[in-house]
């Protein structure tokens, strides 16, 4: 069969789409001169801009790249090159705005369009000289993908002789003297960039014009190529704490990289807007985005329009504005503030007036004089931000320190210029930390209470209940006028996604922009942001500006922190289960008084926020002329700087080795090196899998030729990574869970119906016992076995909201950790259960309610769970790899693939450091060191089948199936018991093990047998005593609850198969109880501090059983 002809890559782009020159036509130049000769220039004259010259990635030519030896047949992206616009060529054959075939411009670039941005309040020849200048641009495509440009606009004087020479206009670089003095023509240069580096572009521009007004016309495309080049060859920093750094000559030009995977960069001064206007202006200004109007910016700086319109987006993040955006409209598209539909444009303030009359019901925003009117006569109805909220914000904004100059009055003056910028920008970026956290403590003070009335599970609103706990004044806002739904601009901003914490492996992300279209995400996104972002000062901050008086639970940690606590760290119980109540809703018609803040005292009410620490990598320099042994040599030196500094971080570093990882893929991809890429995208891929690149990965292996395929299935680390991330399908489309409205029902209903219908209203949860409610509605008599009612006390559903139920694969119960500095429902007790094909569901163990969804860990089944230390659970695959999950922000960023075979057990050992032993199926055994997550020693049991693991008095006793293995740490073998020499008439084989040093007994499961087996740890030589396990089919699992040992499996009952547990009298060796657990097997078992025991059940149920132990 012929091979397959490997796909071609298209490389990751870096900071630059597109350059461009942009300048006069040759007629209106032309006639420009002959009118000058005549009578000179005694006003602004007229010129028509078009595209001069273009400059696309890649600079080095295909034909080069071959020559060099590179495997560009399979590298190479679109064709592009540079052109210029010959002015020679007959005025019959004009360009008409579209390049040359070998020219291929990005998406989102109207070449058409461009002139008209460039130069958006016209072109115009001046008298005398004028300073450059800077405004910026973001274009959208048919998509709604942005791409963002930055403009300068220079000035060049015309000569009057050899003005035009063979049909080109000629150019000095002195001043005129004598002919066309004072004649002055406009040029400008376009930088295209994906990402919205606005600062930095800015810098890289004001660089290139100090060469451009000294060179001559024909060295102008010379040094704007080798301009665009500098840019293209430099990658885009991943998301992280790395930013890049590069010599532009003379300003060091940093690219300041996004904070995480799902936040925007920012590389503009967020406080330009309270510069602009008053904090209730600001207000007023954000609570129309939230209400979707139409509103137009106007100024008389072109660059202020999209920096300000920038920022006031950026206030509203997470939250995404999804309508029509054009910060900049030139004067020939000002047609477009007709549009009927929500957006957000920017225009000149030469037109306000124009505007004004050519539609009603626009937002009209002057940034120069801080105003906001409306165009109609009669006002547009936009309610004010809830009134306790707008007076905390306010507050808070006013007390920033939003100039610079104070700041620098006690320095002495700087010499160094580069030195200069770096404070400035250290002191932006702590003054943006600080305006961004003030936005989000506004959007938290206002939304915080809609997750008290939204049914998670059921993805069930309850407006109606909502809008009644809401003041009078406030309640505006929260309604939505003319809308079809009739009450909120929440209720469109549903979920995509269940309730998730903000790191975890997730994309959605809630949006503005369902005014007239589909529903956003704001439910999910507020349990998550919220309280990953909002500090304990936050939230007593928040607390202080809200009408309901606050829980003593959270009012306990408060209590700790401002009494200075000397032991910082306290357990949290489990509360008692007959004690857990739903909790209360927030009291009707509750008071409305107006709470002064300035009773809490002002200095109080902003939170100081440290900006996390950051790092900076130097991009080398990049020697011209720009051939192919030029740019090979360059990534060269990339690589060989990135190796150098990953080889010097500290073990703990992890964060930052993986944005080294990150961009030395990227820059052996340009490099033509796809199995170094891919090698170093394994490794991030176990460093830190949020930033990694699944779709390039694919497609970079879809580009490998035959034998680099071969070559890569070779490489261990290589497989796996193809396994994992290429070859696997992906996941099956999600179910639509958009939140809607809770009405009654107004019919007869079924039995499942009615169980959704109770679910969803918040009454109660447990199914069984809207089961025997409906029973009772109905008359229908029901039968439990009494040890069973006696014992069972409570049940959840992991897989609630999930199209069928899953397996519960691994139970982990982790207590509570009360710590000041941290959330409380973080400080909960926890319940995290394994699922089917690595997914994950954690319980809030004091209330049993859902803390976090359903999130995935691999693709695999995971066997086993343990707490390595506070801050991390660690999870044994199926699919060899240890997962480290983050308790906090319920995330798995990290990855252990040491094993080959599936990871089948963990035991911890605290200490300092600690340690965990994971065992695999094939019988190796590795030590890690969990702070540097390195491997400190390992083993290899012969036979394997290892199945599970324990520690106990410093040894390792380990299931093999065939035997049960003592060994010490270092893999010594101290003792072995054989089950053939036990059981010789069966082929039974051991499932699992429970030491009891007190008693000095093993007690053991064997599968296939009906029996628990209890041998003396004085002598593992003499037969074992036997407890028989009545009507029991098969053992599944066990483990040790004081004085008891609580058996899992299937039995009969009632002549049905069920999931059965049996409790085990350990002194007397006699089954005290029979309990009916599950309408499947039992397929794990957990204890919660040794109160109750928790059993999970196979994918018949799926549910929890939650037992109280006696």
């Amino acid at each position: 069969m012929a091979e397959a002809a490997p796909q071609h890559l298209a490389l990751p782009s870096g900071l630059l789409e597109l350059c461009a020159l942009l300048g006069p036509s040759r007629d209106s130049l032309r006639g420009l001169e002959q009118v000058s000769l005549k009578q000179g220039v005694s006003s602004p004259s007229s010129l028509d801009p078009e595209v001069l010259s273009v400059f696309v990635p890649p600079f080095v030519s295909k034909e080069d790249s071959q020559t060099a030896g590179a495997p560009s047949a399979t590298l190479s992206k679109t064709r592009r090159r540079s052109f210029r616009k010959k002015r020679d060529k007959p005025k019959t054959e004009p360009w008409k705005g579209l390049p040359p075939e070998d020219i291929s411009v990005p998406n989102g670039v109207d070449l058409l369009a461009l002139p008209q941005l460039c130069f958006p309040g016209g072109m115009y020849v001046a008298s005398e000289p004028k300073e450059d200048c800077v405004h910026f641009l973001v274009l959208t495509d048919v998509c709604g993908n942005r791409t963002y440009a930055v403009v300068a606009q220079y000035y060049r004087p015309l000569q009057d002789e050899s003005c035009f020479y063979n049909g080109k206009a000629h150019w000095e670089p002195s001043w005129p003297t004598a002919g066309m003095a004072g004649c002055f023509v406009p040029f400008a240069v376009c930088v295209v960039s994906k990402l919205p580096y606005y600062n930095a572009l800015k810098d890289c521009l004001s660089c290139l014009l100090t060469h451009l007004k000294l060179c001559k016309d024909f060295e102008v495309d010379n040094h704007i190529k080798d301009f665009a080049a500098k840019l293209s060859l430099i990658p885009s920093p991943p998301p992280g704490p790395l930013h890049l750094i590069f010599n532009m000559k003379p300003l060091q030009i940093v690219f300041p990289s996004r904070a995480d995977p799902e936040s925007p960069v920012i590389d503009l001064d967020l406080h330009l807007p309270l510069l602009c206007f008053r904090p209730e202006k600001v207000l007023q200004i954000l609570t129309c985005l939230l209400t979707e109007q139409r509103v137009v910016f106007f100024s008389s700086s072109w660059a202020l329009l999209p920096l300000v319109a920038e920022c006031f987006l950026a206030y509203l993040h997470p939250l995404q504005w999804q309508h029509t955006f054009v910060p900049v409209l030139s004067r020939q598209m000002l047609d477009f503030v007709m549009a009927p539909t929500s957006f957000l444009m920017g225009c000149h303030l030469d037109y306000f007036e124009e505007v004004s009359k050519e539609a009603d019901g626009l937002i009209l925003i002057n940034i120069d004089n801080g105003s906001v009117t409306c165009s109609s006569d009669e006002d547009v109805d936009v309610p004010d931000i809830p009134l306790l909220a707008a007076q905390t914000f306010t507050q808070r904004v006013q007390s920033l320190q939003l100039h610079h100059e104070l700041d620098l009055a006690h320095q002495g003056a700087s010499t160094d210029l580069n030195g200069e910028r770096a404070r400035r920008r250290a002191w932006q970026r702590r003054l943006n930390c600080q305006v961004q956290q003030v936005a989000l403590q506004l959007l938290f003070s206002v939304f915080r209470e809609v997750k008290n009335h939204l049914n998670y599970e059921h993805r069930v609103f309850n407006s109606e209940e909502f809008l009644k706990t809401r003041a009078p004044g406030d309640q505006q806002f929260y309604r939505q006028p003319g809308s079809a739904e009739g009450w909120t601009p929440l209720h469109r901003w549903t979920s995509t996604h269940s309730p998730k914490r903000t790191g975890a492996v997730s994309s959605a992300r809630p949006t503005l922009g369902t005014r007239r279209s589909s529903s956003v995400n704001l439910f999910g996104w507020m349990n998550d942001t919220f309280d990953q972002k909002t500090s304990h000062s936050e939230t007593l901050n928040g607390t202080l500006a809200s009408p309901r008086r606050p829980t003593i639970e959270k009012m306990a940690p408060w209590k700790s922190s401002l009494l200075h606590v000397t032991h910082r760290r306290m357990v949290v119980s489990m509360p008692n289960l007959q004690d857990i109540a739903v909790p209360e809703l927030p009291a009707r018609n509750s008071s409305l008084r107006k709470v002064d803040a300035a009773d809490y005292g002002s200095g109080s009410i902003v939170v100081s926020v440290t900006p996390k620490p950051t790092y900076t990598f130097k991009i080398p320099e990049i020697h011209f002329p720009l051939v192919s042994q030029c740019v090979q040599a360059y990534y060269s030196d990339c690589v060989a700087l990135l190796s150098k500094a990953m080889s010097l971080l500290a073990p703990d570093n992890s964060a930052l080795l993986a944005r080294y990882f990150y961009l030395r893929g990227a820059v052996h991809l340009m490099h033509g090196q796809l199995l170094d890429a891919l090698l170093d995208f394994q490794s991030l891929y176990k460093t830190d899998i949020r930033i990694f690149p699944a779709d390039l990965v694919r497609r970079t292996v879809a580009s490998l030729s035959g034998p680099q395929r071969a070559q890569a299935e070779r490489v261990p680390e290589l497989r796996r990574l193809i396994s994992e991330v290429v070859d696997k399908p992906g996941e099956a489309p999600k179910p639509d869970d958009r939140v809607k409205n809770f009405e009654l029902p107004k019919k007869h209903m079924q039995l499942d119906d009615f169980v959704k219908r109770v679910q969803e209203s918040g009454i109660v949860k447990d199914t069984n016992i809207i089961h025997r409610l409906f029973e009772a509605l109905t008359v229908v008599p029901t039968a439990f076995p009494k040890t069973t009612s006696e014992t069972l006390k409570h049940k959840i559903n992991p897989s609630a909201g999930e199209t069928l139920p899953h397996a519960v694969d691994v139970l982990l119960y982790t207590p509570g950790h009360l710590d000041p500095a941290e959330k409380v429902a973080d400080a909960h007790p926890k319940l995290w259960c394994a699922l089917n094909e690595g997914k994950v569901t954690v319980f809030d163990a004091s209330s049993w309610t859902i803390h976090q969804h359903c999130f995935k860990v691999g693709t695999s089944k995971l066997n086993c769970m343990a707490m390595a230390e506070q801050s991390q659970v660690w999870a044994g695959s199926e699919d060899s790899v240890i997962y480290i999950l983050n308790v906090h922000s319920m995330s798995c960023n990290k990855q252990l693939t040491d094993h080959r075979s599936g990871v089948t057990g963990l035991a911890v050992q605290h200490g300092t450091p600690s340690k965990v032993y994971s065992c695999s199926a094939d019988g190796t055994v590795l030590a890690w060191n969990v702070s540097s997550l390195r491997v400190t020693s390992r083993f290899q049991l012969p036979g394997g089948r290892l199945s599970s693991i324990s520690l106990h008095d410093g040894h390792l006793w380990c299931c093999t199936g065939n035997s049960i293995v003592v060994v010490t740490s270092s893999g010594l073998l101290c003792q072995e018991l054989k089950i053939s020499e036990n059981f010789k008439e069966t082929s039974a084989s051991f499932l699992s093990f429970q030491l009891l040093p007190e008693q000095e007994q093993l007690w053991t499961a064997c599968a296939g047998l009906d029996s628990i087996y209890v041998w003396s740890l004085k002598d593992l030589t003499q037969r074992p005593q036997r407890v028989h396990l009545q009507d029991c089919s098969e053992v599944s699992c066990m483990i040790r609850v004081k004085k008891q040992i609580w058996v899992g499996g299937t039995g009969l009952s009632q002549g049905k198969s069920k999931g059965k547990i049996y409790v085990i009298d350990a002194e007397k060796k006699t089954v005290e109880k029979e309990l009916v657990a599950h309408m499947d097997t039992v397929k794990t078992l957990c204890s919660a501090e040794d109160r109750y025991v928790l059993s999970g059940s196979g994918r018949g149920e799926g549910k929890i059983a939650i037992w109280k132990v006696e």
